[in-house]
């Protein structure tokens, strides 16, 4: 007899409570941004303890993540806006609406690239060494910020009756689905992932420093770039609400990038022995993880 899943207890069924935490007053506190706020601090925090373990001083990563933020907040705003301009060229206050969703992570990752390798360059430090240590805290940031996207009732699959459903409120469901009322919780599938992302590249960090494996600067970074994209690479494809160019899912298209341009600096590192290119040397000559 085949199991209905429908029947199940809906012991995991997902309803979000609304996109505001608290009201006092004027002051209006949101899900999303209190964890925007929770992912940074964590992060740093993080951040900091590794650079200790690997011997580079806590201070640059303190410094760095403002840069981070000032990068990669506005540029994943401009990046969601861009591609969904013919809705915002109609109502452009909306534009830094931010705390009302829709920021997309790969223009975060694009502006926060760009402000690191400026820092690298004017702080003359590795750049593959920081975004080694930045790696495990930027998939720890996104598992967290992926549910402001439950909160915001935003980001969800298509229709399904998996006892794991997300309800979604007849006005945030697009119009050829209204009639829907449950849908995939990809905001949980992409958390869980990047979870395993994070737990992976700790392993691998701590194997480096204890002297367990030969991790070469740069391995974590690019170990990030692969297995994120290849996990929302899968999930994308479940999304109802994807930035599209043309026929093309924009994020399908970046995360088969991100799995070629990870695969191809773990074999430059790993396959050819050399080191990426850098704007100065690592700590380590030879270009292995310090312990």
């Amino acid at each position: 007899m085949a199991l209905d899943l429908s029947t199940l207890p809906l012991a995991f069924q997902f309803t979000s409570p609304g996109p505001i935490l608290v009201k006092l007053g004027p002051i209006t506190i949101r899900w999303y941004g209190l964890l925007i706020a929770t992912a940074v601090l964590i992060g740093v925090s993080l951040s900091q303890y590794l650079a200790k373990r690997r011997n580079v001083n806590p201070d640059l990563l303190s410094d760095l993540s403002i840069w981070l933020v000032i990068g990669a907040i506005p540029a994943a705003r401009l990046y969601y806006v861009l591609f969904q301009w013919s809705e915002y060229a109609q109502s452009p206050e909306r534009i830094i609406a931010i705390w009302q969703g829709g920021i997309a992570i790969h223009g975060a990752i694009i502006g926060g690239t760009i402000a690191a390798l400026i820092f690298a360059r004017l702080k003359q430090v590795s750049f593959w060494q920081m975004a080694d240590l930045v790696a495990p805290s930027l998939i720890l940031g996104q598992a967290i910020g992926r549910w402001g996207n439950f909160f915001n009732s935003e980001a969800f699959g298509a229709p399904t009756n998996l006892p794991w459903r997300l309800y979604i409120p007849l006005e945030r469901r697009p119009p050829e689905l209204a009639s829907f009322e449950y849908f995939h919780p990809t905001f949980l599938y992409e958390s869980l992932w990047d979870l395993m992302v994070f737990a992976l590249l700790l392993t691998l960090f701590f194997r480096g420093v204890a002297g367990k494996s030969r991790l070469r600067v740069g391995t974590l970074f690019m170990v990030y770039l692969a297995t994120y994209s290849l996990g929302r690479f899968w999930i994308e494809g479940l999304r109802t609400d994807s930035l599209m160019l043309g026929p093309l899912r924009i994020a399908q298209v970046v995360s088969l990038t991100g799995i070629a341009l990870g695969l191809a600096g773990l074999a430059w590192l790993y396959i050819r022995k050399r080191p990426l290119p850098d704007v100065v040397s690592p700590l380590k000559g030879d270009g292995e993880m310090g312990g």
